[in-house]
């Protein structure tokens, strides 16, 4: 099941908003609307506030998109594509389905989000500035209770993102600045592996100095930066376990793709395997292929052409009465909207299309018919028996899919 659902569809680049963003977005408006906004304005009133926090919260993500839509729009201009944007409650990451060929076009994909997020946050402070009138500037709290509901909006974002761009420019992997880290040590070394391996480093070492700092915020202590505070440090140790996890996984995955990358799936592809014809009875596929085959899926053929797959999740949508009077072909998933493979493709091909369709198999498909069946535990099982140990991994299917 995913985690999220998809707004649109931006320049051929489809985005979705994951539900763990609910997080953030409460945080944000709550924080704006309920502390912040009321002390830089008390003769706001109530609603007032909670409308501008409301307003700030949207046009953040908005910014945040723009971001990942800056690398997903450079990226493309050097051949990776791009088939989805996610904005998630760390902020956004662009799915690519291929690393960039080379070290300039990693460095240029990587700087034009910190960019536009600088762009974005120097745009809005000026304008916010340039709405202000003429005031004392020595005495701050006089400039803030000037600002009306637009230009403490702006102000509020032009800072938010001048940090956010900063913050991406740190060098560790899978940071923006880890990324640009990566392609000069990639440009140095001409090894794309080493290259992430000690950007990999670098962001491990990032956020263990972020897990440190909270630790110590949540113990009372006051750290620089970040100053003090339970809730604040509980937050800080969070993202840098989020960091540490991605700096692990980024290496983790180039090894994969580098391992499976060159390997057929027919190196792993199921060929035992169950095939129903359309016209069956539910009930009869249950009780003469699901009780007796440990496949979850079954091919749907007819005429030597597949014609669909039908699972268990389809049996179970099913009212059991209906089950002598309908067909397979009524409850199947029809070819036209299966994801597929041919034999000509490679295992990591096939793993990305088992993450992205979230599904446990998919078939391999030649001239309209079924040659065999991969599945997800066979790649990894491939992977544990084959993959270089230098790696670290650990893999389980989840963080494969």
């Amino acid at each position: 099941m995913r985690n999220g659902f998809r707004i649109g569809r931006i320049a051929g680049i489809d985005v979705h908003l994951d539900w763990s963003l609910l997080i953030v977005f409460f945080l944000i408006v709550f924080s704006l609307g309920g502390t912040l906004f009321p002390f830089w304005h008390s003769e706001w009133s109530s609603g007032q506030s909670w409308l501008t926090a409301l307003a700030a919260a949207l046009l953040f993500f908005v910014s945040v998109l723009l971001h990942e839509l800056s690398h997903a729009l450079v990226g493309r201009r050097y051949g990776v594509e791009v088939r989805r944007i996610s904005l998630f409650v760390f902020g956004g990451v662009a799915k690519i389905v291929n690393e960039p060929g080379h070290w300039r076009a990693e460095l240029w994909m990587a700087i034009v989000g910190p960019i536009t997020s600088l762009v974005i946050g120097l745009l809005c402070t000026m304008l916010a500035n340039g709405w202000v009138s003429e005031i004392d500037p020595d005495n701050p709290r006089q400039l803030l209770a000037s600002l009306g509901p637009a230009s403490t909006l702006l102000l509020w974002l032009g800072q938010i993102n001048i940090v956010l761009a900063c913050f991406n420019l740190v060098p560790g992997f899978p940071l923006d600045g880890g990324r640009v880290l990566r392609a000069a040590l990639w440009g140095m070394t001409g090894n794309l592996r080493q290259a992430t391996r000690w950007a990999s480093a670098a962001g491990q070492f990032f956020a263990w100095l972020l897990i440190i700092s909270g630790v110590a915020m949540m113990l009372g202590l006051r750290v620089p930066v970040f100053g003090s505070g339970f809730v604040g440090g509980l937050w800080i140790s969070f993202i840098g376990w989020f960091l540490h996890n991605a700096a692990l996984l980024g290496y983790q995955q180039l090894v994969v793709k580098e391992s499976l990358g060159d390997i057929p799936v027919t190196r792993v592809m199921q060929t035992g395997f169950m095939t129903v014809p359309p016209d069956l009875p539910v009930d009869r596929l249950v009780d003469d292929y699901f009780l007796h085959s440990p496949q979850r899926g079954l091919p749907v053929q007819g005429s030597d052409r597949l014609l669909g797959m039908v699972c268990l999740d389809d049996v179970r949508k099913l009212d059991r009465k209906r089950w002598p009077y309908t067909t397979v072909r009524e409850i199947m998933t029809p070819s036209s909207a299966l994801v597929q493979v041919g034999p000509q493709d490679d295992m990591h091909k096939a793993l990305t299309l088992l993450g992205e369709g979230d599904v446990s198999q998919i078939p391999v498909v030649e001239n309209g018919r079924v040659r065999g069946l991969v599945r997800r535990e066979d790649i990894l099982k491939w992977i544990a028996l084959y993959v270089s140990p230098d790696a670290g991994m650990t893999i389980s299917s989840s963080q494969a899919g």
